[in-house]
């Protein structure tokens, strides 16, 4: 079930995705396809909404959306570094005029001293220009995963909001 903030987000993004003729894409690994589910949670979605890849594993970060290894093993899955490559790969593979990638340890385990459980990072792709941003979370899984999707949604409507 989507939270009533989520659902007037979506909203509030397709009008200006739709006025601004934008396409937008993601590349989700903590949140699981959840903000894909968001996104298309309205009718006529596909006018503005592209595509997604749920990139849950290392593998699929690097089969689909093409982050190399070393930036993996270096910075690990949960790093700036990693999401900007996720963000750039998407926009490449998808064509779309804005991208947003998430990835983060939603818990309950997985966390560390320097990387604790909550800890997400998203990276915007808009316009050939990355941006990345962090937060760290507090609740349980389903709390950390709803608060990183509001928190991508909104990242979205300041991108789209920089157009008008």
């Amino acid at each position: 079930m989507l939270t009533t903030t989520i659902q007037q987000d979506v909203a509030t993004l397709a009008k200006k995705a739709i006025a601004l003729n934008y396409q937008i894409s993601c590349a989700e690994s903590c949140t699981g396809g959840g903000l894909a589910f968001a996104l298309t949670s309205i009718a006529g979605s596909s006018t503005w909404f592209k595509q997604s890849y749920v990139t849950y594993s290392n593998e699929a970060k690097h089969e689909l959306l093409g982050v190399d290894q070393r930036i993996l093993a270096q910075h690990g899955a949960v790093s700036s570094q990693t999401v900007e490559a996720m963000a750039q790969g998407c926009a490449n593979r998808s064509s779309a005029d804005i991208s947003l990638s998430i990835s983060g340890i939603a818990g309950p385990g997985g966390g560390s001293e320097k990387k604790p459980v909550g800890l997400v990072w998203f990276g915007v792709c808009h316009q050939g220009k990355l941006l990345c941003e962090k937060q760290i979370f507090s609740g349980d899984r389903h709390q950390v995963r709803e608060q990183a999707i509001e928190f991508a949604l909104k990242m979205l409507l300041q991108q789209l909001e920089l157009k008008e």
